[in-house]
């Protein structure tokens, strides 16, 4: 990518989301086919852990996972042709969403990818996963297909601190996920972070340590969640209890911007606030703000700041091919 195909939507919007990444390499409207293809998580079947991450329920999150899975074919062509339809798509990516998308053998996952691949006009290929979960021989399997599409493994993080990820049952550490980041970007795959504002016990400054730790490892895309709660997981428990504080969207607007400005500015932003897609999921918080409004006061707070994604690091543009 070009400085101004960087710079243009940072000076408009404050931040350089994903979609404006996404237009500048394919020149067309690209858009996620989201894919339940039947995954655990070795931290619900005992592997390193039971119950899951303490506010986790995927159904919260991913539209399909509540759904006996499809097959990978069906559950594409029904997304390519609704996101046609509905937002004039041209091109797709297929994005693994629900649960640890590389827990499985080898054999397995080819066949899986090469399914969701088999449509011409899907250009890349997302995969949802935690970073214990990518030994090499998968790194390998995945690399492979950076020979004929865009790839990416999305890694859930959530917090640099270790006591935080004790403390909501993550099952891994922090170095883990250096660990992945570094044995997966010189295989040309991208990586995208996952990670939660407002996790219980941690401050702002810490909130903001974990966006510095993140900082100079050279990923290429984060997903920002705000913390929310789910019924019927350990942390609504918690919740009820009085023992979790929640942002309210006010709240939450300013630690987000501060968080991005300790991110370089060529890193595409995927998602800002968390989101909820199944009905009667979400217990707290309820936010009168939409999506849409909550985006607009991120602008609205940079543009007041005089600052942007990156303003504390400085912008270094890489090439699209890095």
């Amino acid at each position: 990518m070009s400085a101004n195909e960087l710079l243009s939507p940072i000076r408009e919007l404050g931040y350089y989301p994903f979609s404006a990444y996404l237009r500048a390499r394919y020149g067309c409207k690209v858009h996620k086919v989201s894919i339940h293809a039947g995954f655990t998580c070795p931290n619900r079947d005992g592997r390193v852990g039971v119950g899951g991450c303490t506010y986790c329920i995927n159904e919260s999150f991913s539209p399909q996972a509540g759904k006996p899975p499809r097959s990978v074919r069906e559950q594409m062509a029904d997304g390519i042709d609704y996101m046609r339809r509905r937002y004039h798509a041209r091109k797709f990516f297929a994005y693994f969403q629900a649960f640890s998308n590389t827990y499985a053998d080898v054999k397995t996952l080819r066949a899986l990818y090469d399914e969701a691949l088999e449509f011409p006009d899907v250009v890349g290929i997302s995969i949802g996963t935690r970073p214990d979960c990518v030994p090499d021989e998968v790194l390998d399997l995945v690399q492979e297909y950076t020979a004929r599409a865009e790839v990416w493994l999305e890694y859930g993080i959530q917090s640099a601190h270790d006591k935080t990820l004790r403390l909501i049952n993550r099952g891994h550490d922090f170095a883990t996920f250096k660990d992945a980041v570094a044995r997966t970007l010189p295989r040309g795959i991208r990586v995208c972070a996952h990670v939660i504002l407002g996790l219980p016990g941690e401050s702002h400054a810490d909130i903001m340590a974990t966006a510095e730790a993140i900082q100079p490892l050279g990923i290429h895309g984060i997903k920002l969640h705000h913390l929310y709660i789910a019924r019927n997981t350990a942390m609504e428990k918690d919740y009820l209890a009085g023992q979790i504080k929640l942002f309210t969207a006010e709240e939450y607007v300013p630690v987000a911007c501060d968080f991005l400005e300790r991110i370089p500015a060529d890193v595409a932003v995927q998602r800002l606030v968390g989101d909820t897609t199944s009905a009667g999921v979400l217990l707290a918080p309820s936010w009168p703000q939409t999506k849409t409004e909550v985006f607009r006061m991120i602008s609205e707070e940079f543009r007041r700041r005089g600052a942007s994604q990156g303003s504390r690091v400085g912008a270094q543009v890489r090439q699209q091919g890095q």
